[in-house]
């Protein structure tokens, strides 16, 4: 009988475990583990520097881009993303490897698990692997063709580079660990090893595609044997072996180049070097690239429906999930849906860690997996009844946007409700009731817009109730302030309502609209000296706004400060040069102090603005006749009587200035006819 000739080292081998020759440590893990600890020491670093400071760089996180793509803002988010994107198109796939702080998590999560005894099986789906891309589509593509679609410019419009409102755009500690737990732990457990960068990350999508055309990647030399180390140790579920016996070169975009591969290689083998890029790669000669088993295509709807039903149901659930967090948690759903399926036609399966059936007979840990899967079933259906709740009622709400304004505007009187508009409120008031009464917990945002609609049905005392708790949760805390001074002044409470309107200030010290409505009312009874600190307080709070302006130096013109007044109104039209009244009443100062050719100017620009309005017509005369242009201010009389013949005021300016005397004709008038 023929010797038999020696097995080769393969990853799969029947060979005992002796035989095979051990898997080393990689070399590179304590260095990317290093790398990512000192990533996290400078977010942690930046984020001192803001705390101690009140001001610091935008954050440094790719998510932040969007402020381009929806009004071309360039901030240093939009910056780092872009070199990243430049950088992995030469150098491939690196920062997700040794930059990112969600994948550090995920290998963490891993690094336990197989600590544990459970390696996380990868999941191996055609269809969701778009989900990433798509993702990508809708938040950084999708605004910037639709401003592109409206005629909106894409130039750059400015610059953010520093912020003081840092965490502006991150979620609060609670759903920040929610999202860490899903889109580490839960992810790898069910999708496998950076299970969310394959099926979820958007960012990771546009570093997918930068991959393929990068010239620096893991290539092979003759000395591989193909023994399969390098698949054993990639937590990047990429077949390495396969792949660069197959290419010469790992192809595979979801490589990181982590490079545990090029440590563990036994002969030395593997390199990260220089090449043609795959996006032209051709197999190498006589290899023929045969598509790997998959999951059947029944299965990927069924994943496909599941994830598209649970990211509608998650995402913006209670006002809190973020859209990632949605991914994350529609992807682990998808594969949850799949393994019900399973646990149903299936005689034996299993999970990592975890027998569920055997010999079409559940198993303890299968039932409660059953009971788990219910449990998950329970609460979508609970949750999709509250969204599409909190869809209808928002819809509703959302029509009475102009009339809140105008009470935050005119806080002194009463709103004035259409039947449309009382129809709408009657239509939320419901809807938005059943998710404040049925929810789990609070629906961020929820109280405050209850508040607004009984405020405008005229129930004072539960708009009242809803305000408070809305500042509770703080939701909206400067609104509810001035919605309870509005409330305040409904009852004859002046001292209550200035009081809520300076913790609405308080609480939101940038935002123009208290200083407006308590320096208004100060004004309207009769202290315009208070009335104009209120204004300059927001003024030195740096806010732009030029109503703030207007009123700052109204307020001063009233007190008999012209030439204060004038600067207030000329930076009111700095920042609105359509600001028709600040324009006309910086005429009138300029007139009070004697310099009419300026004010005749101011009034002539508002008379672009509104060529039909006969008073503005009327002041510009009287400016003309004091600055001796006696001629210009008959034509501007005549103008003025062309637009209404029955006007005396411009009638008698005219005779006044002699103009039956010079020969010329009045047009007709119906009390002289009289």
């Amino acid at each position: 009988m023929p010797a038999r000739p020696p097995i080769p080292h393969t990853l799969i081998s029947d060979s005992p475990a002796a035989a095979r020759p051990k898997i080393r440590p990689s070399k590179m893990g304590k260095w990317r583990a290093l790398v990512l600890v000192l990533v996290h020491v400078l977010i942690g670093l930046h984020i001192a520097h803001w705390l101690s400071s009140g001001e610091s760089l935008t954050p440094v996180e790719p998510s932040e881009a969007m402020a381009f793509s929806r009004s071309s803002i360039v901030n240093t988010g939009l910056l780092f993303f872009a070199a990243t994107i430049l950088l992995t198109a030469v150098f491939g796939r690196f920062f997700c490897g040794w930059g990112c702080h969600v994948l550090a998590l995920q290998d963490l999560c891993r690094h336990w698990m197989l600590k544990l005894g459970i390696t996380p099986r990868p999941l191996k789906s055609r269809a969701l692997m778009w989900v990433p891309a798509l993702a990508f589509f809708y938040m950084f593509l999708w605004p910037a063709l639709y401003r592109l679609w409206i005629g909106d410019s894409l130039g750059v419009r400015g610059y953010e580079l520093t912020t003081s409102e840092f965490w502006a755009t991150f979620p609060g500690l609670i759903v920040g660990a929610l999202t860490f737990l899903i889109c580490g732990f839960a992810c790898v457990y069910f999708l496998g090893a950076k299970g969310f960068c394959t099926y979820a990350c958007p960012y990771g999508a546009i570093f997918s595609a930068a991959d393929r055309v990068a010239p620096m990647r893991i290539r092979v030399t003759d000395a591989c044997e193909s023994c399969g180390h390098c698949t054993a140790v990639c937590s990047s579920n990429v077949r390495v072996h396969e792949e660069v016996r197959d290419w010469g070169m790992v192809v595979s975009p979801g490589c990181m180049k982590c490079q545990d591969c090029v440590s563990v290689c036994p002969k030395g083998a593997l390199y990260y070097g220089a090449g043609p890029i795959p996006l032209f790669a051709k197999p190498r000669p006589g290899r023929v690239i045969k598509p790997r088993a998959a999951i059947r295509w029944a299965d990927e709807i069924l994943m496909v429906l599941s994830f598209a039903l649970a990211f509608l149901i998650l995402r913006g659930l209670y006002g809190a999930v973020p859209f990632l967090m949605a991914l994350g948690a529609a992807a682990v759903v998808a594969f949850l849906a799949l393994t019900a399926a399973q646990l149903i036609r299936q005689p034996t399966l299993e999970r990592p860690g975890m027998r569920l059936k055997r010999g079409g007979r559940l198993l303890p840990a299968g039932r409660a997996f059953a009971l788990a899967l219910a449990l998950l079933g329970v609460f979508l259906a609970h949750s999709a009844y509250l969204q599409i709740h909190q869809e209808l009622g928002d819809r509703a709400y959302a029509q009475t946007e102009f009339l809140r304004r105008s009470v935050l505007a005119t806080p002194d009187q009463p709103p004035a409700v259409s039947d449309e508009m009382r129809a709408d409120i009657e239509s939320a008031l419901p809807h938005l009731g059943k998710v404040q009464r049925w929810g789990l917990t609070a629906t961020l945002g929820n109280a405050a817009r209850l508040a607004w609609l009984q405020a405008l049905t005229g129930n004072a005392e539960a708009a009242e109730n809803y305000a408070r708790m809305a500042i509770e949760r703080d939701e909206l805390p400067g609104e509810m302030h001035q919605l309870l001074a509005h409330l305040a002044l409904a009852k004859g409470d002046g001292t209550a309502a200035i009081s809520e309107w300076n913790l609405a200030i308080e609480a939101e010290p940038d935002r123009p609209e208290a200083y407006l409505a308590q320096g208004l009312f100060l004004a309207r009874n009769g202290d315009v000296a208070t009335a104009q600190l209120v204004f300059d307080r927001g003024l030195a709070a740096q806010i732009t706004s030029p109503e703030l302006s207007y009123n700052a130096g109204l307020a001063r013109a009233l007190s008999g400060k012209a030439e204060e007044s004038i600067t207030f109104f000329e930076h009111a039209l700095a920042l609105n040069p359509q600001y028709l009244e600040a324009r006309e009443n910086l005429a009138g100062m300029l007139a009070s102090l004697g310099r009419y050719k300026e004010s005749a100017m101011q009034f002539r620009i508002a008379l672009t603005q509104k060529p039909g309005d006969i008073d503005t017509r009327l002041l510009l005369a009287r400016v003309l006749v004091e600055a001796g242009q006696a001629a210009e201010a008959k034509t501007e009389l005549r103008e003025a009587l062309q637009i209404d013949p029955s006007n005396t005021q411009a009638r008698a300016m005219l005779e006044i200035l002699g103009e039956q005397d010079s020969g010329g004709s009045l047009p007709p008038s119906s009390e002289r006819s009289n």
